[in-house]
């Protein structure tokens, strides 16, 4: 039978009575994938409209389940739990391609090119090569999943902390017994429904009053999403919608002076009051929100007004190229490189090992369990490795025809393609054991790690840096994020096979909709520009002018006076901050969370301030909510929630104001803004 026989002989409804055997995939149904397009074309125009604002992009895995199951609600039948993970994996799937195919990064990148300093005109691409350059990178990553997930998941049972947390999650709705996350337990990982644990057991070993306080816990938790989670999810859309749609006509609501309008025109000290950032701020969490403040506040309130009264920076503050956002720029591209490559080296060292015991002979009587099979699941619910082999060599081999013709001789050879696509399969390896052992895919510093790799393979060409990074960091991140929902669905006894599917349907159509919506988006507004600055964009650019330079040992030629001195004293100070972090990970220790992420710390500099102040008042609202509101049943759930519905509200509503963009219905008032304060302000 093939795939496709079979993908349309799941989509139909199951009837009742069917025996065991038709319905070995029973949670693939029309309804779960339709549910999971749904809620995926939403993540998708909210992550493409927040990655070209600010860089940043979410999973949205637990929410993707959370929403899913409200939706649910309304159907004659609720979707099973397994089903539910069907939703999951399509949303996410379908909600990640604007990171995946680089709609966020490269293709803003490519367009930022210049002739005179690069070799190559701006490249932009049209609606038709959109599509083509993401069919090159769309499966690669699916298709590297199932093996991966046999060595991560079954083998090394990693504890993937965010997919196990909405395994938790989806327990608790359907009244199942937690899932048993014993082995290979993480102290960063806190389960939902076990509010106070710290040392997990099995369930035979809870005292009986544990285990009735913590069935009343989950108890609390259902009853309180089932009667208030659609209006806290309605309310908390419509307030983020509304304010959106009042930004957009009266653009001062989104740029509020709050520290007077000189700082605020001059030196883009600014507020965002928005919903969504703030909703951003609560999925984050209050260590990381504030570790981005700390970059803001250095970035900033210091280098950046030391950059400009030195003369290292003349221009207008704002500006990329002149201005003193451009210095600040290679600082925080010198921090995102140390922190990733610190923050990799136990993962790689962790892997030669194990490495080099797979191929040492082993003795009789050495550790006999590592030859047992822990999988779990049969045959027929698990993805053939016939399909893995055939689908792998298929997608690289469509993706290198694709980019060859996308792009041309003169943008990258083949043969550098596939290069891109072998890097790839390696980095993904790392990010992939790096995610689930931290929670964190360094898909960033994987991603230069690949252009580290291409400025030796092919030096001084910009354009195929860019683009093999591309190609390489695709699969690196959809292989991340689609193996939290593959822990999320092995907890939960859910058919990978059907997960593979999902994937699959959601990659395909996310395609159309990201290409359409990027291609309009480009029409309405300047990309990158002044509502959309797409701050990645010149991470990509910047590291390849300088990779290019170093090349042709004209360290000197590209960066801005003063700013290699910088770059290293930040690079060794954050790769020193790096190296504790990993130690006190490693340790258990308690503050480890606290410790300033690298990453973090560099995407304040990216921003500008008006960002990162609204989601710290996000984090600052999880902090003080869960220290002391959450002891009350619901609360865990409830604020995902919100926080939900604040991020969607403005992701969706923003398709409106694209759509009054595009026809030319421009904003009612510029009252209180005294020219050059709000983004795109034309005096």
């Amino acid at each position: 039978m093939s795939i496709w026989t079979w993908i349309r002989s799941r989509l139909q409804e199951p009837q009742y009575g069917e025996t065991e055997a038709r319905s070995s995939q029973a949670e693939f149904t029309f309804k779960a994938v339709a549910i999971g397009l749904l809620i995926g074309c939403l993540l998708c125009f909210t992550n493409l409209y927040f990655g070209l604002q600010t860089g940043w992009i979410s999973m949205m895995s637990l929410q993707s389940a959370l929403i899913g199951f409200l939706l649910s609600k309304m159907l004659p039948t609720p979707l099973s739990p397994q089903e539910i993970i069907v939703v999951q994996t399509t949303a996410v799937a379908t909600g990640t391609m604007p990171l995946a195919a680089g709609f966020v990064g490269i293709l803003p990148a490519l367009g930022l090119l210049e002739e005179e300093k690069d070799g190559s005109p701006p490249i932009r691409l049209s609606w038709l090569a959109a599509i083509g350059w993401s069919c090159s990178v769309a499966f690669f990553g699916v298709f590297l999943s199932p093996p991966i997930r046999k060595q991560v998941i079954i083998k090394e049972q990693l504890a993937f902390p965010s997919g196990t947390a909405t395994a938790q999650l989806i327990s608790v709705l359907h009244r199942m017994p937690p899932p048993d996350t014993t082995l290979r337990h993480r102290s960063g990982y806190r389960a939902i429904d076990t509010e106070d644990s710290t040392h997990p057991t099995a369930v035979t070993d809870v005292p009986e009053n544990h285990q009735e306080a913590a069935a009343a816990h989950d108890f609390d938790e259902r009853e309180a999403v089932q009667r208030e989670g659609w209006e806290d999810l309605l309310m908390s859309f419509l307030a983020s919608g509304a304010m959106t749609l009042a930004a957009y006509f009266f653009p001062i609501v989104f740029a509020i002076p709050l520290f007077g309008k000189y700082l605020a025109r001059e030196w883009l000290w600014s507020f965002t009051p928005s919903l969504s950032y703030v909703g951003q701020g609560i999925i984050m969490g209050f260590p990381t929100t504030l570790s981005m403040n700390l970059g803001m506040l250095v970035g900033w309130g210091i280098l950046s007004p030391l950059s400009k009264h030195s003369g290292w920076a003349p221009g207008p503050v704002g500006d990329m190229s002149t201005g003193a956002r451009g210095w600040i720029l290679w600082i925080s591209l010198a921090i995102m490189c140390a922190d990733s490559l610190i923050s990799l080296l136990p993962v790689v060292y962790e892997y030669c090992i194990k490495l080099v015991a797979w191929y040492r002979p082993t003795k009789p009587g050495d550790d006999a369990e590592t030859h047992e099979d822990l999988e779990v699941e049969t045959a027929d619910r698990l993805v053939p490795t016939k399909w893995v082999i055939y689908g792998l060599i298929g997608s690289i081999c469509v993706g290198t025809i694709l980019v060859w013709i996308v792009f041309g001789n003169e943008g990258i050879k083949p043969w550098a393609t596939l290069i891109g696509f072998m890097m790839g399969g390696l980095l993904s390896i790392l990010g992939v054991r790096a995610l689930g052992e931290t929670d964190l895919n360094p898909v960033s510093g994987l991603g230069k790690i690949s252009q580290l790799l291409f400025a030796w393979i092919q030096p001084g060409n910009v354009v195929a840096n860019i683009i093999a990074g591309g190609v390489a960091e695709a699969g690196a991140q959809q292989a991340g994020d689609l193996m939290q929902d593959l822990k999320t669905g092995h907890l939960i006894r859910a058919s990978p096979r059907a997960q593979f599917y999902g994937q699959l349907i959601g990659s395909s159509l996310s395609i159309i909709v990201s290409a359409t919506a990027y291609t309009l988006y480009q029409r309405a507004y300047t990309i990158p520009g002044p509502s959309f600055p797409a701050p990645t964009a010149y991470v990509w650019l910047s590291l390849a002018r300088l990779l290019r330079e170093i090349s042709s040992l004209l360290v000197t030629g590209q960066l801005p006076q003063n700013s290699a001195s910088y770059m290293v004293l930040f690079a060794i100070i954050f790769g020193v901050i790096a190296g504790v972090k990993v130690m006190a990970a490693q340790h258990n220790h308690p503050y480890t969370k606290w410790i300033p992420s690298g990453i973090a710390f560099a995407i304040g500099f990216l921003n500008t301030p008006s960002f990162s102040l609204a989601r710290l008042i996000g984090g600052i609202i999880e902090y003080m909510y869960h220290k002391r509101v959450a002891k009350s049943g619901g609360a865990d759930i409830r604020l995902i929630v919100i926080a939900s519905g604040f991020v969607l509200g403005e992701g969706v509503i923003s398709v409106i104001s694209l759509v009054l963009k595009t026809y030319g219905v421009g904003v009612a008032s510029c009252w209180g803004c005294s020219g050059g304060i709000c983004a795109g302000c034309p005096a």
